[in-house]
């Protein structure tokens, strides 16, 4: 039951985040380390929504694992 709650919930945001990325095509200027660059809105939004996504399940690996170590447990195996 609470793997169809979390499916539908992580849908319901990716298509809010696509109908935000579809209404945004405006071109905006993006700064980072000295480098600009002029991209769409909606662009920026998914490439950030996608860095978030990768980065933060990497995140949620990193503290499952350290909290199993620190409770005496070994870690398991990345397939």
């Amino acid at each position: 039951m609470m793997r169809w709650v979390h499916v539908i919930v992580v849908a319901l945001f990716a298509i809010a985040t696509i109908v935000f990325a579809a209404q945004n095509f405006e071109i905006v200027t993006v700064s980072f380390l000295g480098f600009n660059a002029r991209l769409p809105l909606a662009l920026v939004i998914v490439l950030i929504y996608i860095l978030g996504m990768a980065t933060g399940s990497s995140l949620l690996t990193l503290l499952r694992r350290s909290i199993g170590a620190s409770m005496g447990r070994a870690p398991r195996a990345v397939n």
